[in-house]
């Protein structure tokens, strides 16, 4: 069926309409952005260059990396083009590929967390198996897996969104293209994109996150039965913290927008919970693994000897 919609581009309305934040909100945003591409992008070159993190934790946490520079690159940008911009307008084409990579990689992301919850199982409860269980073949396979759900689960979306007519106004009350605002803005019957949005995104979301919760419920039964001692339960417990913190930072503001009704929050909430997830959490994730990670503190402190030695 031939697409007919009739709105070319969308405007978005921004983070704030308060002028005089603008520019210390560029600031900010701008010092985010670098900081993640920063941080994240230390740990993944760490995590390529240094062979003691040629592990599978290693590579499924440069695999993190990777996705939450990618993830604020597609949000961040725009909001710093919009904030000095008097032209706020996106092309219709330019506002489906965002809302495509957005869940593209926020649902992968999702995934990967699951994944490296279940990589933490196996070398907590089968040592002595671990490199023969999670071997490279094994985690590639896992990590295109992932990558490939992601991508699909996104596509569902941006191919639905693309095929409805937008005939009335194409003002997005939002800083970016994302399927709650646009469903506000079509002309016709959204029944099905609201419950694929609320099932399939469900499904590809939390199923991680159970699988999250499934295997550090697992750690604990094991070593309860196992070791009986609680020295050994909060070192194998400490292993995973990290982990764990990463997980609450990017479920909790996520779980708020998309669980809640549309009417259960207001725009300034859906903004501030946005910003967080999209742009302050990536941020957060080289500095939760850094500075609670002997083997990737050391790593950097290996590289920054190096270059001193060199110079």
């Amino acid at each position: 069926m031939l697409n007919q919609t009739l709105v070319t581009e969308f405007l978005l309305l921004g983070v704030t309409d308060i002028q005089e934040l603008q520019p210390l909100l560029f600031i900010i945003l701008l010092i985010i952005y670098f900081c993640n591409v920063a941080g994240n992008g230390a740990i993944l070159m760490l995590v390529i260059s240094d062979s003691r993190l040629h592990s599978p934790m290693y590579f499924f946490l440069g695999n993190l990396s990777c996705l939450d520079i990618c993830f604020s690159t597609v949000i961040l940008p725009k909001i710093l083009e919009n904030i000095i911009s008097s032209n706020k307008a996106i092309s219709f084409l330019g506002c489906i590929s965002q809302l495509h990579f957005f869940h593209f990689l926020g649902s992968t992301e999702a995934s990967m967390l699951g994944v490296m919850a279940l990589d933490r199982s196996v070398a907590i409860c089968k040592p002595l198996h671990y490199t023969t269980i999670m071997n490279h073949q094994l985690c590639i396979q896992m990590a295109s897996i992932v990558w490939g759900i992601g991508f699909f689960h996104a596509l569902m979306h941006s191919t639905m969104i693309s095929r409805l007519n937008f005939c009335g106004s194409n003002h997005i009350h939002h800083f970016f293209c994302d399927v709650k605002p646009l469903l506000e803005l079509a002309c016709e019957n959204t029944d099905l994109n609201k419950w694929l949005l609320n099932t399939v995104t469900a499904t590809t979301v939390m199923g991680p996150f159970f699988l999250t919760l499934f295997s550090y419920f697992y750690i604990l039964i094991y070593l309860f039965f196992k070791t009986h001692s609680c020295s050994m339960l909060h070192k194998a417990l400490s292993t995973c913290a990290s982990h764990l913190m990463v997980v609450i930072l990017f479920y909790s503001p996520a779980l708020i927008i998309y669980a809640s009704p549309a009417s259960g929050s207001s725009m300034e909430q859906e903004v501030a919970i946005t910003i967080m997830y999209s742009a302050v959490t990536p941020v957060l994730n080289p500095l939760i693994y850094t500075l609670r990670n002997k083997e990737v503190k050391g790593a950097l402190i290996r590289v920054i000897r190096r270059k001193l030695s060199h110079e």
